[in-house]
């Protein structure tokens, strides 16, 4: 975990109530896929937990919905803003076990991370596909970004506005050698007892610290309570005990 200040590149709506957020600063502590970020909002007593969608260079691209009044300010900042981050947080997605043609699986808010696991995935010789899910057509976004890295893109929605009515767990292809997911904990569940073979979860927990002090964001496993944001947010399928 590294402190740090960043500041914003751009500030831009792509999609119904969804920004996209670059800036610029020190990304060095992001080394995989499917870890997140934790931000300072002015006037704010808990740090705002956001997945990384992409880090390349010293820029750092966040992708996030606008539910709750810390990312109603966020969405108000402009270009030159310097922000308090905390960078570097959670396991992230482990890549070397995914065989030939692992599946990627997003829901909503749960897409961003799968951008930067496909390019990684893409940069290993890896055949990608990916199952995105949306309530409606308004709310898609980016379907083409992952297309132009060269992933199958399947995109499902609730509502039958756009690409396959349904859900995501509607939509899997016939042979994958491995799966990664992230989205809210219903679209979870359904894929954890859709899927044939092993896989990571990325869960969505609101969170008190972000870095292990406290358990506010505990998850039920195997060996026991683990801490989504210090030792998720990626879990193993075969760790997981889901509470009704």
């Amino acid at each position: 975990m590294k402190q740090g200040i960043f500041e914003i590149i751009d500030n831009i709506p792509i999609a119904k109530s969804v920004y996209k957020m670059r800036l610029s600063g020190d990304i060095s502590e992001i080394q995989r896929p499917g870890q997140f970020i934790n931000i300072r909002l002015e006037g704010k007593y808990l740090r705002r937990p956001i997945s990384v969608c992409d880090a390349d260079s010293d820029t750092l691209t966040i992708i996030y919905k606008v539910v709750g009044r810390g990312t109603e300010q966020m969405k108000n900042m402009q270009e030159g803003t310097r922000l308090d981050i905390l960078t570097g947080l959670g396991n992230g997605y482990d890549t070397s076990i995914s065989g030939g043609s692992p599946l990627l699986l997003g829901g909503g808010v749960g897409v961003p991370p799968l951008y930067m696991l496909s390019k990684k995935l893409i940069s290993e010789g890896k055949d990608v596909s990916a199952v995105l899910g949306f309530n409606t057509k308004e709310e898609i976004f980016l379907e083409e970004e992952l297309k132009k890295l060269g992933c199958q893109v399947t995109v499902t929605t609730a509502d039958g506005s756009c690409g396959k009515k349904g859900f995501v767990t509607d939509a899997f292809p016939q042979e994958y050698t491995y799966f990664y997911t992230c989205g809210p904990e219903p679209m979870l569940k359904a894929v954890y007892k859709k899927t044939k073979t092993s896989g990571q979860f990325s869960f969505e927990e609101r969170m008190g610290c972000g870095f292990g002090a406290c358990m506010g964001c505990s998850c039920k496993t195997v060996t026991g309570y683990k801490r989504i944001c210090k030792d998720g947010p990626v879990l193993l399928k075969e760790e997981i005990l889901w509470e009704d």
